[in-house]
């Protein structure tokens, strides 16, 4: 029983450590294919259905969740701000929560569940029908013509979904706190204009850049890689979301931690409210 048991351990991480190693090559594959890809006038025509698919559909998920949370941040934050008379400051802890952390995180997530889903169960049944092995046997890379197009589109459009994001939650902020609770508008739009800097709306959208590479470069290897049959699409589905959440939550932590290093040790130290 120890050997079977140490036998399993063994085998679950070499299977581990090579679809690592298969995943990182997969990579390679991808970025080698760019260079050539924005070049060419037909590589542009594969790419633009990917924005309207990526992009333009997505915008509405994107506005709807952007708005509630900003509703919701602003009606837990108006209670305890003007509790300590910081009201009017209350645009502040609002909208910088939504365009540095809250706006990129769930930009990503919902690209992860709504854009990752569609890419890894199109080119998982493409893989289960054999289409892959059709292009191949014409001569044609599946990579280049097929996730070059969708990597690209989801690395350009991700910090315009999350801009999309941030407007609405900073309007839902807004709502709640001058036409609800009556806070006045100018010192609300004074402290936010003056707290709110480039840096952080840098911040953000650096980071909704990476999550969008790593979503797509995630879901359309699940997608290459899946088993046969629906139930292995299905489960490369679930696989490539559950997968692409936990990616944007560690590497939302180590972008913070270094944008954040990178902040002071340019301007130093910079105070809430």
């Amino acid at each position: 029983m120890i050997v079977a048991f140490l036998a399993n351990i063994g085998g679950g991480a070499i299977k581990a450590m090579a679809g690592f190693g298969s995943f990182w090559r997969f990579v390679g594959a991808t970025a080698a294919f760019l260079p050539s890809s924005a070049v060419h006038w037909r590589d542009w025509q594969r790419l633009m259905p990917q924005f309207l698919r990526v992009g333009v559909r997505s915008v509405p998920v994107m506005l709807i969740t952007g708005l509630f949370v900003g509703l919701v941040l602003a009606a837990q934050a108006v209670a305890q701000l003007r509790a300590a008379g910081l009201e009017e400051r209350m645009g502040v802890l609002v909208n910088l929560s939504l365009v540095s952390e809250l706006g990129p995180v769930l930009a990503g997530v919902m690209l992860a569940g709504r854009v990752g889903g569609a890419l890894t169960a199109e080119l998982g049944t493409m893989n289960v029908t054999e289409q892959l092995d059709a292009l191949r046997a014409m001569g044609a890379n599946p990579i280049r013509y097929l996730v070059v197009p969708r990597f690209v589109a989801c690395l350009l459009l991700a910090p315009v979904l999350t801009l999309y994001c941030d407007i609405a939650g900073a309007f839902g902020g807004w709502f709640v706190a001058v036409i609800i609770e009556g806070v006045p508008s100018e010192p609300y739009a004074f402290y936010t204009a003056d707290a709110i800097e480039r840096w952080d709306l840098f911040s953000g959208l650096a980071k909704s850049v990476v999550f969008g590479g790593s979503i797509a470069l995630i879901s359309c290897y699940k997608g290459f890689h899946c088993r046969a049959g629906a139930e292995g699409v299905g489960r490369a589905c679930t696989s490539a979301f559950v997968t692409s959440f936990i990616v944007v939550l560690i590497t939302d932590f180590f972008i913070l931690r270094a944008l954040q290093d990178i902040y002071k040790a340019m301007w130093g130290f910079k105070p809430l409210l």
